[in-house]
């Protein structure tokens, strides 16, 4: 059982520990200045607009100064929706200006990034950017561990007490259960008091040296995520007691009631009024174990939804009762696989029936993970081009691929139970058949070492005769050592013995006694295991079981980690505001040819746009003729299209500084997007072509 359970851990522990960072669930999706931005004048307030809510503390968003001086008022406020924003002190300098945040999105990851706009005009500045991802390093492993193992715990926990109530009420006297569904709670109480002090700095510093920081502890308690752990502290109090009455007063009841059934069958008619009230009671406990199993199993699972995933983004007041069904249904399948597990390796014997209402429960896990799982999917990924291009997505292919083949496995299993006999009695009969040559030779083997010991005793007696033993000492031992002597004779003869003299010899036999105790007990322990392990049915369902555990395992660490992965369609919109910002490393330069069909008409019009950036932007227009050379037009003018969102033409009208060179200073472009710019050269007073090209901007 322990090392079962160490097993279940340590493959865990080594998937999660290659793991990346935890990725952050909410993403930016613009500011005001925008990213890498010239503005002409300094603005009063900077505006971060992310993709969900966020929650916000002091010093969540700091401007820096091009010498690192913080600049900002260091009061970050929303300002509307999912836009938050800081003001800015009066008298700001020209140069860059780095903009740092860190704060923690609506599903209770750290998210954290940093961005660069410019006043005037782009200077150098002292300001370094550490390359540390919020909820990374040692504290963000620590508190991914701790999460794996609270989805363990709550597994082994929930899915143990409902396999022995719905499946094998007998179960809950076997030891190696008992232990099993008492370490889910243990893991799934320890993980969530480390989350709890691991959460100040998982979604701050990030320093080890924060965690029993009690300010901080006293920061998390206000958040959501703090309430969540709490309230789960609270429940796993009621789980305890639970757990109690499952395992004190539930297999008492059931001891009670095996205890009489065997008085019935033995003819006390008289007492079918008490059993009949006993089997009343049991029936009622269990029921209100039931209610009461599920309402806290519930609970817990709650606990996740209210400050995961299925809180934030659309539909949040279906999609939380749906991951609360999807968390059930993983803990009653892969929670009762592990106790099939179990039993088949621990317990002296498991009734088919228990085999088979399990298959049942099984299938109906699976099918409910297949509906809840289907839309928490359509839901997070969004888009077909999501589940191949964004981790989530890659994730939820690789998890639906051992979902696929732990069913496949399932299904083997199913098949073993099928040809598992229909009663005790005949598993017992089939049992004994298999068996029947190894019990022989173990009884062999006992009326051996019986025989010798007899004769052993028999010279014994002979020579404490022969040396003048008490008649009645003799008695005693030709009692203890005739295998036909009735036992109330050798017992009066031995109590005779005692009280007439009790030498070494008798303290020497009372060890030895006790030591073929140990044995024959031994023996027994062996003859049982050699008969659960001879029977192929149970060998072969056993086989399965734990294949379809060892998948579990993986798919365990896969989940967790789908659960600290930024969604599909958050991860989709982040990349395209991403892409769109930094579309132009360097400033934009097309070359168009014209030709205005007059003489000496034909030409190449090259424009350069610097930064090529949303804001102000400097713009040079180069005409030259068909061998290079610099062509002197008298007039050039360009204009900006935004097709897509109903922008413009927006005029600009250069000046001519040189023969064949136009420039225009301020180029204001409103928004980013993918701009066509048109470009009107006049060759002569009626000679003009107007030319026209895409590029992206911003």
């Amino acid at each position: 059982m322990g090392t079962l359970l160490l097993l279940f851990l340590a493959v865990a522990g080594a998937l999660l520990a290659g793991a990346a960072p935890v990725s952050a669930h909410a993403a930016l999706t613009g500011s005001d200045p925008a990213q890498g931005a010239v503005v002409d004048k300094a603005p009063t307030q900077v505006s971060l607009t992310f993709s969900e809510k966020v929650a916000l503390s002091d010093g969540s968003v700091r401007v820096l100064d091009p010498s690192g001086k913080r600049v900002d008022t260091g009061k970050a406020s929303n300002v509307s929706g999912t836009t938050y924003g800081v003001k800015l002190h009066s008298g700001l300098p020209d140069g860059t200006f780095t903009v740092s945040y860190q704060v923690v999105s609506a599903d209770s990851h750290p998210v954290s990034g940093a961005f660069t706009f410019s006043i005037g005009a782009p200077s150098t500045t002292s300001v370094s950017l550490s390359d540390q991802t919020a909820g990374g390093g040692v504290v963000g492993g620590l508190y991914g561990f701790g999460r794996y193992v609270s989805y363990a715990g709550f597994i082994l926990m929930v899915g143990g007490g409902a396999f022995v109530l719905a499946c094998w009420q007998r179960g809950a006297a076997v030891r190696a259960v008992q232990r099993l569904v008492v370490s889910g709670w243990v893991a799934l109480t320890s993980a969530t008091l480390a989350l709890l002090l691991l959460r100040g700095s998982y979604t701050g510093s990030g320093k080890v040296g924060d965690i029993f920081d009690l300010t901080l502890l006293g920061q998390v308690l206000q958040t959501k995520a703090g309430a969540a752990l709490v309230s789960r502290l609270l429940l796993l109090a009621a789980a305890a007691l639970f757990i109690a009455v499952l395992f004190g007063a539930y297999v008492k009841r059931d001891a009670e009631s095996a205890d009489t059934d065997g008085e019935g069958a033995d003819g006390e008619t008289e007492k079918r009024g008490p059993d009949a009230d006993r089997a009343i009671k049991k029936k009622d406990l269990t029921f209100g174990l039931a209610i009461g199993g599920t309402v806290v199993a519930a609970g817990l699972a709650a606990s996740w939804a209210m400050a995961e995933h299925a809180s934030t983004g659309m539909q949040a007041g279906l999609a939380m009762p749906v991951d609360v069904l999807h968390l059930l249904a993983v803990a009653l399948w892969l929670g009762g696989l592990t106790t099939l597990l179990v039993a088949l390796y621990r317990a002296p014997s498991i009734e088919a029936a228990a085999v088979r209402r399990f298959s049942r429960v099984a299938f109906a896990s699976v099918a409910a993970l297949t509906v809840t799982g289907l839309y928490q999917s359509w839901r997070q990924v969004g888009s077909w081009s999501a589940l191949t291009d964004t981790t989530y997505g890659q994730l939820l292919l690789v998890k639906v691929g051992l979902v696929a083949v732990l069913v496949g496995i399932a299904w083997i299993s199913r098949r073993w139970t099928a040809q598992l006999p229909e009663t005790p009695e005949a598993m017992d009969t089939a049992e004994t058949a298999v068996t029947a040559e190894a019990a022989d030779t173990t009884d062999a083997t006992d009326t051996t070492a019986d025989t010798t010991e007899t004769a052993d005793v028999q010279e014994k007696q002979r020579a404490e005769v022969a040396a003048g033993a008490s008649p009645a000492a003799g008695a005693s031992s030709l009692a203890a050592a005739s295998p036909g002597s009735n036992a109330s004779d050798a017992s009066d003869a031995s109590d005779a013995s005692d009280a007439s003299d009790k030498g070494p010899e008798d303290a020497g036999d009372s060890r030895r006694a006790a030591q073929l105790a140990r044995q024959r007990a031994a023996v027994a322990t062996a003859r049982q295991k050699r008969i659960r392990d001879a029977d192929p049915l149970r060998s072969g369902l056993r086989r399965s079981v734990l294949a379809e555990a060892g998948i579990a395992v993986v798919l365990l660490a896969v989940t967790t980690a789908l659960t600290s992965t930024e969604p599909g369609r958050t991860e989709e919109a982040a990349k395209a505001v991403t892409a769109s910002a930094s579309q132009r490393s360097g400033p934009l330069s097309l070359s168009i040819p014209f030709d205005t069909g007059g003489q000496d008409g034909k030409g190449t019009a090259r424009l350069t746009l610097d930064p090529a950036r949303v804001g102000g932007n400097e713009m040079h227009v180069f005409v030259t003729r068909p061998n290079g050379k610099a062509f002197d037009v008298p007039e050039v003018k360009v204009a900006f299209t935004l097709d897509a969102k109903g922008i413009g033409p927006l005029p600009v009208v250069p000046d001519r500084i040189a023969t064949g060179h136009w420039t225009a200073s301020g180029v204001q472009i409103p928004m980013a997007g993918d701009w066509k710019i048109t470009v009107t050269v006049r060759t002569s007073d009626i000679d003009q072509a107007t030319v026209n090209k895409n590029a992206k901007i911003g």
